[in-house]
């Protein structure tokens, strides 16, 4: 099983395909007597596109751990990403059948690039909406400070440009288990045991609705 999340909202219907592109910085140049040469450098932010599916209707195979979601729904919310101009999470769950820890999870702080909604008559009412995001990093400003007399300068980090909220409590949905919450929220999955006995339970599954504490 497969769930998408773009920031708090599960897609109703899991796409078909994702596709994670890491851009390359590195630089090729041509040294004089030595031919070409790479410098290579750390890697670009990540490209994520996909092709999600919004029904009009409820279907059997669809999520809902919101209740149905309609694509007026959707289209409102991709514009309020596009207009907060704020970075969110993008979230993919990967659960084998009858297992309950999930096999690996993408979490990435992404914004939201592009989307363009695409309607066919062969879809009936559904939308298919093509979405591109990008990975956000965290930065702020810096000033430079100089000291004449000792002849040293520093860095400081006056204003960061996003900052996470403290956050003590999650509301489970469904799906979810205290693996991927650990993973999500302490950024280690195998980290589950601590919140297990944080909130005194013996089970790695929670219930759509249950409110776990991540921090004391």
């Amino acid at each position: 099983m497969y769930i998408f999340f773009i920031g708090n909202v599960p897609l109703p219907v899991t796409p078909g395909r994702l596709q994670i592109k890491t851009n390359n910085q590195n630089k090729t140049i041509n040294l004089i007597n030595e031919g070409e040469v790479n410098l290579l450098k750390s890697p670009g932010l990540r490209e994520i596109t996909f092709e999600a599916m919004i029904p009009q209707v409820r279907y059997p195979f669809a999520y809902y751990s919101l209740g149905f979601l309609n694509a007026q729904f959707f289209l409102q919310y991709f514009e309020k990403l596009k207009a907060d101009k704020k970075p969110f999470q993008f979230i993919v769950v990967r659960i084998l059948p009858r297992l309950v820890v999930p096999t690996f999870t993408t979490n990435i702080k992404t914004g939201l690039e592009d989307y363009t909604i695409l309607e066919d008559a062969n879809n009936g009412r559904d939308l298919m909406i093509n979405i591109k995001l990008k990975e956000y990093k965290n930065f702020g400003t810096k000033i430079f400070d100089y000291d004449p007399e000792t002849k040293t300068a520093t860095i400081k980090i006056t204003r960061p440009t996003d900052t996470a909220p403290d956050i003590k409590t999650y509301v489970a949905k469904a799906g979810d288990t205290l693996w991927s919450v650990a993973k999500q929220f302490l950024g280690d999955g195998e980290k589950y045991f601590d919140l297990m006995r944080l909130n005194k339970l013996n089970s790695n599954t929670l219930e759509a609705g249950q409110v776990i504490r991540v921090k004391e």
